[in-house]
């Protein structure tokens, strides 16, 4: 099972690769020079969504105009990987929180589900707030996460378990940080699934936001 699962997730971390290759070769005109240029300027990354978070509420990507967005997908029945990304993911945030307080509540985590069966708003709620008081939990219809993570260049895939409840989910290990517009900017770095979270980690990510929200 897990060795299904880990080639799984090789398969969709290298077919992300090739799609993000392709949506920045899909651009028009040439990348501004200079250090500023988000590495995923122009890229097409993201797009409109309707959702419900963890509290049942209706949201929708317009609720977060003029936000950066941290955005990962996953599901709360991980087993390892999820917990420790979004570990990572958001002990870097409350770091660059508490070192930028002002550019801090600028940022707005989410956390897409791509298991909509199990994650209901109900299994979410405690789920988002063993990591972040501010994480809203998004899950919907298949329909609606097939949508979204479509746009976001995101794979997924059912890995079946001893009983139809006992599954895992194969899919994308990625994080956007998204401009205040829905543009994407950057991927925040997430180290090899295979590792614990280290000391080092949380502080790639605050660097790498204190890079680029201003």
């Amino acid at each position: 099972m897990m060795n299904s699962v880990i080639m799984g997730r090789k398969f969709v971390r290298s077919s992300l690769v090739l799609m993000l290759a392709a949506a920045l070769a899909a651009c028009n005109g040439a990348a501004p020079a200079g250090d500023a240029q988000p590495p995923l300027a122009g890229a097409r990354i993201g797009g409109p969504f309707t959702l419900t978070d963890q509290n049942g509420r209706t949201v929708s990507d317009t609720d977060f105009a003029g936000q950066y967005r941290i955005v990962y997908f996953g599901y709360s029945f991980c087993p390892d990987i999820c917990p420790v990304d979004l570990q990572k993911l958001m002990r870097g945030l409350a770091a660059f929180e508490k070192a930028s307080p002002k550019l801090g509540a600028k940022v707005q985590p989410l956390f897409i589900t791509v298991d909509p069966a199990r994650d209901t708003p109900e299994a979410l709620k405690p789920f988002v707030s063993r990591y972040h008081p501010r994480l809203l939990g998004l899950t919907g219809t298949p329909e609606q996460i097939a949508k979204v993570a479509k746009g976001y260049a995101v794979v997924y895939n059912k890995v079946e378990g001893s009983a139809p409840d006992r599954y895992l989910m194969a899919h994308t290990q990625i994080a956007f940080l998204m401009d205040p517009d829905g543009k994407p900017m950057a991927m925040l770095p997430l180290d090899d699934p295979s590792t614990d979270i280290d000391e080092g980690a949380p502080d790639k990510v605050a660097a790498e936001l204190a890079k680029w929200v201003k």
